[in-house]
């Protein structure tokens, strides 16, 4: 199946949780300010802009793999910030980068030695891969509460056969990969990070239950998300679990 398209103004509206992941990844990041820096998974360009704050005399690759979301980081983002279209399993490069930035994004990806790979010959000897993705037991409670409604007429007809579209890898396996990829210093950890939706239809609609409804018609969305949240504690808080990344290119 192609990347997932999402609907980027619901996303952009809603993704303040995910930018504020993305900003403390961010500081992970040691940069002089004259660097080639790739954001892997750019989304609606949040975060993006931050980096190139930080780079007053470098450069800014920013690649997504929903073209809604292409276009949305293309309005918000200077045309000094190359933006464009890029499946990660099959990325290729002009130039080598000096770093690759990524938040909330490995995760949608199921072929994690393949993207890793690929990562790692985007990047010139020594440069840096620093991410943060979902980890093992993300919104665990939310995935669980959309596979039983799934299994429930009218839903069960769509979802038949299929399981799901994520990955959430443990800290150890992720290592593992990594160093089989190529990678050097790596350093992988799991962290939790509990968030208040603020709109928790809205929410589970565009983030959290996006892969089950558009596998869905449209005139059972609304109803889906409902029986959703109502298996879901009231008030609802979001679990999400970060696997965090730290490698270089040997």
């Amino acid at each position: 199946m192609p990347p997932r398209d999402w609907n980027a103004s619901a996303y952009e509206r809603l993704s303040a949780p995910m930018e504020a992941m993305g900003r403390d990844v961010l500081q992970r990041l040691e940069l002089e300010g004259d660097e080639t820096v790739l954001d892997a998974g750019c989304g609606t360009g949040r975060v993006t802009a931050v980096i190139a704050e930080r780079l007053p005399r470098g450069h800014v690759i920013a690649v997504d793999g929903s073209q809604a979301m292409v276009d949305e980081a293309r309005r918000r983002l200077p045309d000094s910030i190359d933006v464009f279209r890029a499946d990660l399993l099959e990325l290729e490069l002009d130039e080598p980068v000096d770093a690759v930035l990524s938040t909330a994004t490995f995760h949608w990806i199921l072929d994690h030695p393949r993207l890793f790979a690929r990562l790692h010959d985007a990047l010139k000897p020594g440069g840096r891969l620093v991410a943060q993705c979902g980890g093992a037991g993300n919104v665990a409670a939310i995935k669980q509460a959309g596979l039983d409604v799934g299994r429930e007429a009218p839903y069960s007809e769509h979802l038949q056969g299929w399981a799901t579209d994520w990955q959430f890898a443990t800290a150890e396996d992720t290592e593992a990969r990594l160093r089989a990829a190529g990678f050097t210093d790596v350093w992988c950890w799991l962290s939790r990070v509990d968030v208040d939706p603020g709109d928790p239809i809205g929410y589970l609609r565009a983030i959290c239950l996006g892969s089950f409804l558009e596998r869905l018609p449209e005139e059972l969305h609304e109803e889906f998300v409902a029986q959703a949240l109502e298996r879901l504690p009231d008030p609802l808080v979001i679990h999400y679990v970060r696997l965090n990344i730290l490698a270089r290119r040997g």
